[in-house]
């Protein structure tokens, strides 16, 4: 799952969650062949700039994807890094 965010600056950002499942660990290696695989695929200002490993997507009663509950969670982190 991946969403925009627009820094203080007003610059947007990618940022992508991604669930693993058990046959990968979660690290900066995988970060980094992520991102060079999706370079590889998408524009430059499309590709993550941010990865996040999650246990679970958020979903609704129905099973779609709660992009509000991501997109929250990802502002409160940029508010207390002072971004």
């Amino acid at each position: 799952m991946a969403l925009y965010f627009e820094n203080r600056d007003g610059a947007q950002k990618a940022y992508t969650f991604i669930v693993l499942n058990r046959t990968y660990a979660p690290g900066d290696d995988l970060v980094a062949e992520i991102q060079t695989s999706v370079r590889k695929r998408l524009a430059a200002y499309e590709y993550p700039r941010e990865i996040e490993f999650i246990e679970a997507l958020p979903l609704t009663t129905t099973g779609k994807i709660r992009r509000i509950e991501l997109r929250r969670r990802e502002l409160d982190k940029m508010k207390r890094a002072g971004q």
